[in-house]
């Protein structure tokens, strides 16, 4: 049996490099000015805050608060449905588990039967 050694090459200088890392906490936060990744608009003043309410529009309708609750009550109560069929999913598929399960052992009691309450 042929034994593999490692291939040892010539270590050039060209091939290793120390990078220099930057500190995470530089001492201007990104997006203010003196930033070196900073890069102010053309049209921003340098007095303004540097917001969003410059990309505000104004609205052509008024906001519908009435219809916008009643989405919201329609959305949670469709979720509340799904978690209940799903619940009820899991529960199914469990007893037909525990039932499938008591079958293959070969016992003959594994069906529940109801009896009526009199």
């Amino acid at each position: 049996m042929k034994t593999q050694r490692p291939i040892i090459s010539e270590v050039r200088d060209d091939e290793h490099r120390v990078l220099q890392f930057r500190p995470r906490n530089p001492a201007h936060p990104p997006g203010q000015r003196g930033h070196p990744g900073f890069q102010a608009l053309k049209d921003e003043d340098p007095q303004e805050p540097n917001d969003l309410s410059r990309y505000e529009r104004a609205r052509e309708e008024p906001d519908d608060f009435r219809h916008r609750m009643l989405a919201n009550v329609a959305a949670f109560a469709f979720t509340v449905a799904l978690t209940a069929v799903a619940l009820w999913l899991a529960m199914s598929i469990s007893d037909m588990r525990r039932i499938q399960d008591c079958a293959l052992m070969g016992r003959r009691d594994c069906a529940r039967i109801a009896t009526p309450n009199f």
